[in-house]
C-alpha cells in the first residue's frame, strides 16, 4: 500500500476540524490534527510523521496565529505546502501569506479544499 500524504490541520474550532478532516479524508489524503499553533509547530518540529501539507486556520486561540504556523513550517521545509482557511484575515494574506500558498475564505465547499490541498501537492512534487 503506498503512503497516503499526511496533511497537518491546524484549528480550534472542532467542527471545522470535523469537516476539513473528513473532506481530506474522503479526497484520499491522511489527517492529523492539531488544535492550536503551537502544537502544530511541535509536531511539525519534532518530524517523527513525514506531513506533507499544512492546512492552517488563521485566528487561532493562544499566542501564536496560523501565519506564524505557515513560517515555522516553511523555515523546516521552504517548499512545504500550506493552505489558508479564513473568515476574516484575508486581506491580510498579501503582507502575511508564504509564497506559494492558497488563501480559502470560509465558508468554502470541502471540494475546494481538496482541489487546493491536492495542487499544492502536485507543484511540490514536481
Amino acid at each position: 500500500m503506498a503512503n497516503l500524504p499526511i496533511v497537518l490541520i491546524v484549528e480550534d474550532d472542532l467542527l471545522i476540524q470535523g469537516i476539513v478532516d473528513e473532506a481530506l479524508q474522503e479526497g484520499g489524503l491522511e489527517t492529523a490534527i492539531a488544535g492550536s499553533a503551537e502544537e502544530a509547530v511541535t509536531l511539525l518540529q519534532a518530524k517523527a510523521t513525514g506531513y506533507s501539507a499544512l492546512v492552517t486556520d488563521i485566528n487561532l486561540k493562544g499566542r501564536m496565529n496560523g501565519w506564524e504556523v505557515a513560517k515555522q513550517a516553511r523555515e523546516i521545509d521552504p517548499a512545504f505546502p500550506i493552505v489558508y482557511m479564513t473568515g476574516a484575515a484575508a486581506g491580510e494574506w498579501a503582507s502575511h501569506g508564504v509564497p506559494n500558498s492558497i488563501l480559502l475564505e470560509k465558508p468554502f465547499a470541502p471540494a475546494q479544499l481538496v482541489t487546493a490541498v491536492a495542487q499544492l501537492l502536485n507543484v511540490g512534487q514536481g
